[in-house]
């Protein structure tokens, strides 16, 4: 196992490198200056030159190139233009709040989309399967920040039941984080819970369908210890991918959502950074997001392993 992880590890290398490029080139191109945020509407041209001159950003783009690729190799992503913080230590401070955000999203897209996948496919052409797909397709044609608007019309400001947004840590109050992250949460689930209930059904569909499957139900084997040891054990391999596919999504949904709803998390820290020209704050803070998602990616092989020792690992 540790041969899979260190080849996987060195094969994104190079999507790391391409990463931090597209990164840099882009936010180059991005109408705007730091200096002029930094100094303000009323700062003179001399006073802009000079904050240009102590970022650096007078310099050649090659050259600083060189310098950010330098900082990197020391393990130092630089330091926020507007915060004068570490970006390491002001990505460390937010991403454990999206990371419990998108946790929480995960566990109802895990719990909601495998059980109306398995119901789904379980009871074909039903009422039942009808109504569970016509709800998956609903969570995958609507937007997330349409639904979480929806949520707070309906049940914080209509009902009261929940806060319009806001974020109370979990260390300090769990009910409370429990409250103002439910309606988030829901919301950037939806899409996800759609789609792994699609995956689900067509792959049950076509594993129920297998010569093993009718032989376990003509030895007279209980239907739950078919579907469960059986059919849904030979159909993980597919659900697993598309569950690698659904963790990266909620890292990079959580943009829109935290925005939403008011959530210091890493997609209102980028935001901020974008909007505000804080080159190294945008840089760092994808490139530390690109290795999260990486190593999920690198876990995900090594679940195929694990679920089906028929898979074999050639390093290519």
């Amino acid at each position: 196992m540790a041969g899979i992880a260190l080849r996987r590890l060195l094969g994104a290398l190079p999507v790391l490198l391409i990463v931090s490029l597209i990164t840099f080139a882009l936010l180059r191109l991005i109408p705007g200056d730091p200096s002029s945020v930094i100094g303000g509407p009323s700062a003179t041209a001399d006073q802009l030159a000079q904050i240009r001159r102590n970022l650096g950003l007078d310099e050649p783009l090659p050259m600083q190139l060189v310098h950010w690729y330098a900082g990197l190799l020391q393990g130092n992503l630089g330091r926020s233009l507007l915060m004068g913080q570490g970006v390491v230590e002001v990505t460390f401070e937010r991403l454990p709040v999206t990371l419990g955000l998108s946790l929480y999203a995960l566990v109802i897209t895990l719990v909601a989309g495998l059980a109306s996948g398995i119901v789904a496919a379980l009871r074909q052409n039903t009422w039942v399967d009808q109504l569970a797909m016509m709800v998956a397709m609903l969570g995958i044609s609507v937007p997330n920040f349409f639904l979480g608007l929806l949520g707070i019309i309906f049940f914080a400001v209509k009902l009261g039941w929940l806060p319009t947004g806001g974020y109370v840590p979990f260390s300090q109050d769990p009910w409370e984080w429990f409250r103002t992250t439910t309606m988030p949460a829901v919301s950037l689930a939806m899409l996800q819970m759609g789609l792994l209930a699609r995956i689900t059904r067509s792959t049950m569909l076509e594993v129920l369908r297998q010569d093993y499957i009718r032989t376990a139900r003509a030895k007279g084997l209980p239907g739950r210890q078919v579907v469960v040891k059986h059919a849904l054990a030979n159909a993980l391999i597919p659900i697993t991918t598309v569950i690698g596919i659904i963790v990266s999504l909620l890292i990079s949904g959580s943009v829109v959502t935290e925005t939403l709803f008011s959530i210091p998390g890493m997609g209102q820290l980028l935001t901020q950074a974008v909007l505000n020209r804080d080159y190294p704050m945008v840089q760092g803070g994808l490139l530390l997001t690109t290795v999260f998602l990486v190593l999920v990616n690198i876990m995900v092989d090594i679940c195929y392993a694990f679920l089906d020792p028929r898979v074999r690992y050639d390093g290519k």
